[in-house]
C-alpha cells in the first residue's frame, strides 16, 4: 500500500473483447494507487483521459528504437541481403513482421486487430499492378500465408534467430505495411523509419505522432483496404521517395533509445524519487 506503482498502458478499447473490457475496468479501478500512466501515443493519451485518468498522472512517451542497429543500408548491402533471400532485382518487396495469428503455434486463426485480412486484401490490390513478393517474420503467420497462397502472391516466412537480425529484413524492403486496427506501437513504424523504409499505417497507436502524409511516410484515416493499397501504390510511385526516406529517418531519432530513457528519467523517475 506504501509503494508508488508506474504502469504502461500502450493499447486496448472495451469494445476489444469482454477480457480487454474486465481489464480496462479494473485498471481505471485502481488509478488512485497509481504514480504514473505511460503511454505511447497520444492517442491512447487521449482514450485514458476520457476513462477518467487524470492528466497529471500520464505521460506520453514513445516506444524506442535502436537508430544505430537500424540504418539506412548502402545500396550494396541491400542488394546482399536481397539476393540471399531469393528476390528479383525488379520485384517490390512488402514487409511483415508483427503476429497477427491467434496463439504462438501455426495462427491459422486471424487476431483481427491486427489487421491481416486487410494487409492481405491490399497486397492483393498492390499485385495486380506491381510484382508483389512479401516477406514476413514471427510466429502464428498462418492466416496470412495461407491467403497469400490461395492469391498466388509470392511469400517468404523467415523465423528470426536473434531480435538483431530483423533490422536486416527491413534493408531488404521496398515497404512496410500496417494495417492493424488497434495498436499500442507499433514498434515497426519507427524501425522502419530508421531504416529507410517507407511506411504505410492505419491511424493507430504512434502513427500519427510520427507519420505525416505524403512528408515522411504515408498515413490512412479509415480500415479500408482499398485505401491502404492506393496510398501504398502512390508512396511507391512518389518521385521524392528518397526525400520521404530521409526525412523519416530525421523524424523518428527523438524516437532513440537514448532520448526515450531521458524521457523516463526526466518526466517519471526522477520527480517520483524527488518525491
Amino acid at each position: 500500500k506504501n509503494k508508488n506503482y508506474v504502469v504502461s498502458f500502450f493499447h486496448g478499447k472495451k469494445s476489444d473483447s469482454f477480457e480487454v473490457k474486465e481489464h480496462i475496468e479494473n485498471f481505471i479501478k485502481s488509478q488512485n494507487s497509481i504514480y504514473k500512466v505511460i503511454t505511447a501515443s497520444s492517442l491512447v493519451f487521449e482514450r485514458l483521459l476520457n476513462w477518467g485518468i487524470p492528466k497529471s498522472k500520464l505521460e506520453v512517451i514513445p516506444i524506442g528504437v535502436d537508430t544505430n542497429l537500424f540504418s539506412i543500408p548502402k545500396k550494396e548491402k541491400r542488394l546482399k541481403i536481397r539476393r540471399k533471400l531469393g528476390l528479383n532485382k525488379n520485384e517490390i518487396v512488402i514487409g511483415s513482421f508483427q503476429k497477427d495469428g491467434q496463439g504462438w503455434a501455426e495462427g491459422n486463426l486471424p487476431k483481427l486487430i491486427k489487421g491481416p485480412d486487410l494487409f492481405v486484401r491490399s497486397v492483393e490490390i498492390i499485385a495486380k499492378e506491381l510484382p508483389v513478393v512479401v516477406l514476413l517474420t514471427g510466429p502464428a503467420r498462418g492466416y496470412i500465408k495461407t491467403e497469400l497462397s490461395k492469391r498466388k502472391i509470392k511469400f517468404i516466412h523467415i523465423f528470426a534467430k536473434k531480435y538483431n537480425e530483423i533490422a536486416n529484413f527491413y534493408n531488404a524492403l521496398d515497404l512496410y505495411i500496417v494495417s492493424s486496427r488497434e495498436e499500442g506501437g507499433p514498434k515497426a513504424i519507427v524501425e522502419s523509419m530508421a531504416s529507410g523504409v517507407p511506411i504505410i499505417s492505419t491511424n493507430v497507436g504512434m502513427a500519427k505522432d510520427f507519420i505525416v502524409d505524403r512528408k515522411n511516410g504515408g498515413l490512412v484515416d479509415s480500415f479500408e483496404a482499398e485505401e491502404i493499397a492506393q496510398k501504398s501504390l502512390e508512396i511507391i510511385n512518389l518521385s521524392n521517395k528518397e526525400d520521404i526516406i530521409n526525412a523519416a529517418r530525421n523524424d523518428v531519432m527523438r524516437a532513440d533509445w537514448r532520448n526515450v530513457s531521458q524521457m523516463y528519467w526526466e518526466k517519471v523517475y526522477k520527480p517520483l524519487i524527488k518525491d
